[in-house]
């Protein structure tokens, strides 16, 4: 084993494993002596890790793969052995803007391809009465949210870089930008979406489990160097964080109790548990919406799944951040340790999206042939 570990996270529901497993003495019991660092912003968490100020991290999925390729940033190899997160996010709107798409939507109100149609007509609207463009915020230019945000509004035909404004956001800021109309809408994890309803300044339009079925949203990252001269710490950290996601399933109750500690996450504890449950308040007139698979923390979700690095390394692709390369993807999908997952865990089960991800549009995704599925969507900054 090695010294005292230093693991940076964002307070956010889906770092529950990584919280628990040190609270509830999971990473104790596997001899390791853990202090979590709570920052507020993903380039601090990214930064401290690559520096080693920081041998691990609650990290977005996409910046894992980013930092490994070079991408944005410097270049820096990141494993990521486990997954504390698969789903998780929501895409809310101001009550206003959700208005405006209510009375502009042909269709179910949670089918994204009709929101996705709406958005088109009030941003077509909008344009005509030379109004300013809407703006929307995410996490990182380089996260799931970004994708997710980007993947609904091109279904619809709406260009995210030319028909609206797309602006990043520490999650923390969602709530209050929303509030003071710097922003129309967001793309960000629990609970902030819950909070933006709760205090009547926002109304949830969409799980982003409805964007994708099964999209790998933030893993336990480290450096590629340290973990392979430290391989016993990883599988005692692998394994304290699988206890502790074993335990938020069998007693969310108590483990949200310890989540909204201030230290930790610092909300309230139900809407820790509404979050965790997958029963969230979606309006200010107290509708809600229930799904099993809002946030999967542990379940089939915590291996580790090269199809979603792949398919995150192909949205950068679409959306222009880096070019097409089989030596990248390969890079990409190399990530994502399916293998260390499984010599310390074992085997698991196979994800429930038939091919791995479960998008509400486009074709089933091949990431043996990512060209051929991008040419598949006419919105985009790729071109063959």
């Amino acid at each position: 084993m090695t010294g005292a570990l230093r693991i940076g996270f964002i307070p956010l529901v889906d770092a529950a494993a990584l919280i628990v497993a040190v609270d509830n003495g999971f990473t104790a019991a596997e001899g390791l002596d853990v202090t979590l660092v709570r920052e507020v912003s993903w380039s601090n968490v990214r930064d401290k890790l690559n520096i080693g100020l920081f041998d691990a991290a609650h990290l977005l999925a996409p910046v894992a793969i980013a930092s490994s390729l070079g991408i944005g940033h410097v270049k820096v190899p990141i494993v990521a052995p486990f997954n504390l997160g698969i789903n998780g996010n929501a895409i809310t709107v101001s009550p206003a803007l959700h208005a405006e798409l209510m009375t502009n939507l042909e269709g179910d109100c949670f089918d994204p391809m009709a929101t996705a149609l709406a958005l088109a007509r009030v941003v077509a609207k909008r344009r005509k009465d030379g109004a300013e463009p809407l703006t929307f915020a995410m996490t990182f230019p380089f996260s799931t949210h970004n994708y997710q945000l980007r993947f609904w509004m091109a279904a619809g035909g709406v260009d995210p870089d030319e028909d609206v404004r797309l602006v990043v956001l520490p999650p923390s800021y969602m709530v209050d930008s929303l509030a003071s109309g710097h922003v129309d809408g967001f793309c960000v994890g629990a609970p902030w979406n819950s909070i933006a309803v709760d205090q009547g300044r926002g109304h949830i339009l969409h799980f982003g489990s409805d964007i994708l079925g099964h999209a790998a949203e933030k893993v336990l990252a480290l450096r590629q160097n340290w973990a392979e001269k430290n391989s016993d710490v990883v599988a005692a950290l692998v394994r304290a964080c699988a206890r502790a996601a074993d335990f938020i399933e069998q007693s969310r109750a108590e483990a949200a109790t310890i989540l909204a500690r201030p230290e930790r996450i610092g909300v309230s504890v139900d809407i820790i548990q509404r979050t965790l449950d997958g029963r969230l308040t979606i309006s200010r007139d107290g509708t809600v919406r229930a799904s099993a698979r809002y946030l999967l923390v542990g379940r089939e979700a915590a291996r580790p799944d090269p199809v979603q690095a792949a398919w995150l390394y192909s949205q950068m692709v679409r959306w222009g951040q880096t070019p097409l390369s089989a030596d990248a993807l390969r890079t990409a999908m190399g990530v994502f340790r399916q293998d260390i997952y499984e010599a310390i865990l074992g085997p698991a089960g196979a994800n429930v999206a038939n091919d791995g991800i479960g998008a509400f549009a486009g074709p089933p995704f091949e990431p043996t042939d990512i060209a051929a599925h991008l040419k598949a969507f006419k919105v985009g900054r790729w071109k063959a």
